[in-house]
C-alpha cells in the first residue's frame, strides 16, 4: 500500500510528535500584530502625546537656556544638540512603558494565559514582546523627529544613517528587554512605575541628553560613562550631527553586549517561569 498522504490531505503529526518543528512564524507575527494593535488603539496616548511632551522639552530648554549665553555646545547650535537627544529619548521611554506593561497586566487580570498557552517557544515570545515595544518607540521617534523638522530654528537632518539605525534600535531594543524585565518582577503597576521614575527617567536625564558630557568634572564623567543611556545618546547624536561625547565604535559595541546580555537574561527568567508560572 501507499502510505504516502494524497495531494490536499492534511498531514496528522503523530503522539508527542511536534508538528511545528523550527520557527512558528504564523504565531510569532499574531503576537507581534497584537502588540502593535494594542498601543495603536490608543495612539493619541501612546505616540502622539510623548511626542508632544518631548517636544515641549526642546522648547522649554532652547528659551530658558537658548537665550543665556548658551547659543552652541560641541560647535553646534543648542537647539540641533538637544534634538536628537530628546527624539531617542522618547524612544528609550516609550518603549520601556511597552515592554513593562504586556505581561504585567495579563499577571494582574489573570490572562497571562493568552501568553503561555500559545505554541511559542521563549524564544518567540521574547522576540513578540520586543519587537511590538521597538515598533511603538520607532513610530514616537518617528512623530517627535517630523515635529523638529518642521520646527523653526532646528536643523534634524541625518548625516550618518546608519548610527542612527544602530544606537535607535539596540537602544530601544535594550529598554525592551529591561521592560519585560521589569513586568517579569513586578507584581502591581506601583512597581513597574517605581522602576520608571528611579531608573529610566534619572538614567535618562542625566545621560547628556542636554547638556555636554565634556563640561562636567572627571568624577562625573566617569559616571557619566558608567551610564548605559549616555553612549546610546551619544551615538544616536552622532548619526544626526556628526560630533558625539565617546568613540562611536566604542559605544556601537557596548549597546551590543548589553542588549545580548539583558537578553539572555530576559530569556533565562521567561524559560524557568520565575513569578509568571509559579
Amino acid at each position: 500500500m501507499n502510505d504516502q498522504p494524497k495531494s490536499g490531505e492534511a498531514m496528522i503529526s503523530a503522539p508527542g510528535e511536534p508538528k511545528i518543528r523550527n520557527v512558528n512564524w504564523g504565531g510569532l507575527k499574531t503576537l507581534y500584530i497584537k502588540e502593535v494593535r494594542r498601543f495603536f488603539k490608543v495612539q493619541l496616548q501612546t505616540v502622539w502625546a510623548p511626542a508632544v511632551t518631548t517636544l515641549l522639552f526642546l522648547v522649554i530648554f532652547t528659551v530658558a537656556l537658548g537665550g543665556r549665553g548658551r547659543h552652541a555646545v560641541m560647535g553646534v547650535p543648542f537647539a540641533d544638540f538637544i534634538a536628537p537627544g530628546l527624539i531617542v529619548m522618547g524612544m528609550l521611554q516609550n518603549s520601556f512603558a511597552n515592554a513593562s506593561f504586556s505581561l504585567l497586566v495579563g499577571k494582574i487580570q489573570g490572562t497571562i494565559v493568552d501568553y503561555l498557552q500559545p505554541p511559542l517557544s521563549t524564544a518567540e515570545l521574547l522576540a513578540g514582546l520586543a519587537g511590538g515595544a521597538v515598533t511603538r518607540a520607532f513610530c514616537v521617534g518617528g512623530a517627535v523627529w517630523i515635529a523638529m523638522a518642521l520646527w523653526p530654528g532646528v536643523h534634524a537632518s541625518p548625516m550618518h544613517l546608519w548610527a542612527i539605525l544602530w544606537f535607535g534600535f539596540l537602544g530601544s531594543l535594550f529598554l525592551a528587554f529591561l521592560g519585560v524585565l521589569t513586568s517579569i518582577w513586578a507584581e502591581k503597576f506601583d512597581h513597574a512605575a517605581a522602576v520608571t521614575n528611579f531608573v529610566v527617567a534619572p538614567l535618562a536625564l542625566l545621560s547628556g541628553t542636554f547638556y555636554s558630557v565634556e563640561r562636567l568634572a572627571p568624577a562625573f564623567q566617569v559616571v557619566s560613562h558608567l551610564n548605559p543611556f549616555f553612549y546610546i545618546i551619544s551615538g544616536f547624536r552622532y548619526g544626526f550631527l556628526g560630533v558625539s561625547d565617546s568613540p562611536v565604535a566604542v559605544g556601537a559595541v557596548v549597546v551590543l553586549a548589553i542588549d545580548v546580555a539583558i537578553g539572555l537574561l530576559c530569556y533565562a527568567l521567561l524559560r524557568t517561569g520565575w513569578k509568571i508560572k509559579n
